[in-house]
């Protein structure tokens, strides 16, 4: 499962979230605003900026096109 931590009115948090449906890659997504814990766990993961995206072998800050595509890449080997 994919979880993208997110914010209101974040740019880069777009960017992603629409990558992502562009490539029908289905993901969880957490709004940092409305979940205290949430924050407090990509916070202690070293992360200060949103979005933050995990997935079950990966994680990363910010808009990464490159990484969303090997996601696609591996969900088609897969499929």
């Amino acid at each position: 499962m994919i979880v993208v931590y997110s914010k209101p009115a974040c740019v880069q948090c777009t960017a992603t979230t629409r990558e992502l449906d562009r490539r029908g890659i289905p993901y969880e997504y957490v709004d940092l605003t409305k979940d205290i814990p949430a924050m407090k766990k990509v916070r202690d993961m070293g992360y200060m900026t949103a979005p933050v995206v995990i997935t079950e072998d990966d994680h990363w800050g910010g808009f990464r096109p490159d990484k969303i595509a090997l996601l696609a890449e591996s969900a088609l080997a897969t499929a």
